[in-house]
C-alpha cells in the first residue's frame, strides 16, 4: 500500500485536502494529512471523516486571534512541526510526499523546501499540485522561488491546460512531469438549510446575482460593480450579493466604490467567513452566479457554482473556457467588458426559462463524490509515475496480493 504524506501545513485549501484523502483512501492509499486545524471551519476535516495531523502542534487553528498574531503563531507552529516530522520520517519515511500549497516561499523563507529536500534524501518521491502557478496579484515577484519548487519535483498536477501550459512556457518543465487533473467539486453534500440567518440576501422577489469566494483583486470584484452600475443606469431590477472574506484595505475600497457609484440599495456585502449553512442558504437563494474574474489558474469557486445548478456569467478567461461554452452552459464575456457583462446578466434576470436551462447544463459538468473518485484514480496513477513504477505493472501485483 503506497503512504502518502498530504502536506499543506497552514490549511491553506482545507476543503480540497478533505475530499481529495477521503478519496485516496478509498482507492486503497494510506494517507495522512499534513494540516493544522483550519480556523475558519474547525470541524472541515472531521465531517469527511479525515483526520488532520500536521506534527504534534496543533493549537493556533483552535482560537480565535488577531490576524497579524494568527500568522506569526503559524509560522512557527508550521516550523516546529516540520522539524519533528523530519525526524520521525527518518524512521518511517512516505512513499509519496504531495504538496498542496508552499505559503512560506510567498515571505521569502525556504524552511518548506529545506524539508522537502530532505525527505527527497530519505527516498520519498515528491508531487505539487499548482494551485496557482504563481501568487495571485504578484506579478513575477516569486517567479525566481516557485520555479526552484517546481523542478525539485518528481511531478506537477495541475487543473486545467492552461495551466500546464504556462508551466512549459514559462518555467521550462518537462511536459511528461506535469498531469492535468480537474479540481473537484465543493459543497455537493451541503446540509439543506433549515433556518433563516442575518447574512441572507433581502427578502424579495428580486432576482438575486451571487458572487462567492474569497474577495481578492484577481477576482475582478470591482469590473463586476461597474457592470452592475451599467444595468442600473438601463433600469434592470435585480440585487447583487458579494460575498466571502478577504484583507481589510481591499474590502474597505470595495465598499467605498458602491457608494461612490450608488449601489447601496441593490448590492449587499457580506465580508465574512460563511458557515456551510449559511453558504447553502445563499446559493439557493441565487438565481445567476458570476465569476468576473481577470486572472485564474484553476477555480474551486466555479466547481462548487456549478454543482448548485444556477445560471453562470464568467469571463472568457482559458481556465474557464475549458469547462464553460457561451450559451451552452453559462454567458461568457471578456474581463474589461463591463457592457458585455452587463448584457449577459440583464439577458438572464429577464429570462427564467434561459437561466434554469443553462444551470441544468453546467449542473452536468460535476458528478459530486464520482468526480473525486476520478480525480483519486488519475492522482493514484500520478504517484505510480513519480515513483517510477509502471502502473500496470503495479495493478497486476494487487491483484496476486
Amino acid at each position: 500500500m503506497l503512504r502518502v504524506f498530504m502536506m499543506d501545513m497552514l490549511s491553506v485549501v482545507a476543503y480540497y485536502d478533505a475530499h481529495l484523502c477521503r478519496a485516496l483512501k478509498s482507492v486503497g492509499l494510506d494517507v495522512r494529512l499534513g494540516a493544522i486545524t483550519y480556523h475558519l471551519d474547525r470541524d472541515c476535516f472531521r465531517r469527511l471523516g479525515i483526520r488532520n495531523n500536521p506534527g504534534p502542534i496543533d493549537v493556533v487553528g483552535k482560537f480565535k486571534l488577531s490576524a497579524t498574531i494568527r500568522r506569526i503563531l503559524k509560522v512557527a507552529e508550521t516550523f516546529l512541526n516540520m522539524m519533528a516530522l523530519a525526524a520521525r520520517f527518518t524512521c518511517s519515511t512516505p512513499d509519496v510526499v504531495h504538496v498542496q500549497y508552499l505559503p512560506l516561499l510567498e515571505r521569502k523563507m525556504p524552511f518548506e523546501l529545506w524539508f522537502l529536500r530532505y525527505l527527497r534524501l530519505l527516498g520519498s518521491s515528491l508531487v505539487f499540485t499548482v494551485h496557482d502557478v504563481l501568487p495571485h496579484d504578484t506579478g513575477e515577484k516569486f517567479a525566481g522561488e516557485f520555479r526552484m519548487a517546481y523542478r525539485m519535483m518528481d511531478a506537477l498536477i495541475c487543473h486545467s491546460e492552461a495551466a500546464k501550459d504556462q508551466l512549459l512556457s514559462q518555467f521550462s518543465i518537462a511536459a511528461d512531469h506535469v498531469h492535468v487533473i480537474p479540481h473537484g467539486p465543493f459543497f455537493f453534500d451541503g446540509p439543506a438549510p433549515q433556518v433563516s440567518i442575518r447574512s441572507a440576501p433581502s427578502q424579495s422577489d428580486d432576482c438575486v446575482v451571487l458572487c462567492q469566494g474569497m474577495v481578492r483583486p484577481y477576482k475582478g470584484i470591482e469590473f463586476l460593480l461597474d457592470a452592475w452600475a451599467e444595468l442600473r443606469r438601463g433600469g434592470t431590477k435585480a440585487r447583487l450579493v458579494i460575498a466571502g472574506t478577504g484583507e481589510s484595505v481591499f474590502l474597505s475600497g470595495l465598499r467605498e466604490k458602491v457608494r461612490a457609484l450608488g449601489l447601496e440599495d441593490t448590492v449587499e456585502l457580506y465580508f465574512e467567513f460563511l458557515s456551510l449553512t449559511k453558504m447553502t442558504l445563499l446559493y439557493k437563494k441565487a438565481d445567476i452566479i458570476v465569476y468576473p474574474y481577470k486572472a485564474i489558474t484553476t477555480s474551486g469557486a466555479l466547481m462548487t457554482g456549478i454543482t448548485q445548478r444556477k445560471a453562470i456569467v464568467a469571463t472568457t478567461l482559458p481556465a474557464f473556457c475549458e469547462l464553460l461554452e457561451h450559451e451552452k452552459n453559462a454567458l461568457l464575456c471578456a474581463y474589461g467588458d463591463t457592457a458585455g457583462f452587463a448584457s449577459a446578466l440583464a439577458r438572464l434576470i429577464a429570462n427564467p426559462a434561459l437561466r434554469e436551462q443553462l444551470g441544468k447544463e453546467a449542473a452536468k459538468l460535476s458528478y459530486g463524490c464520482r468526480t473525486w473518485q476520478q480525480i483519486a484514480s488519475d492522482t493514484k496513477n500520478c504517484y505510480l509515475s513519480a515513483l517510477g513504477r509502471p502502473i500496470s505493472a503495479h495493478l497486476e501485483s494487487s491483484v496476486a496480493a
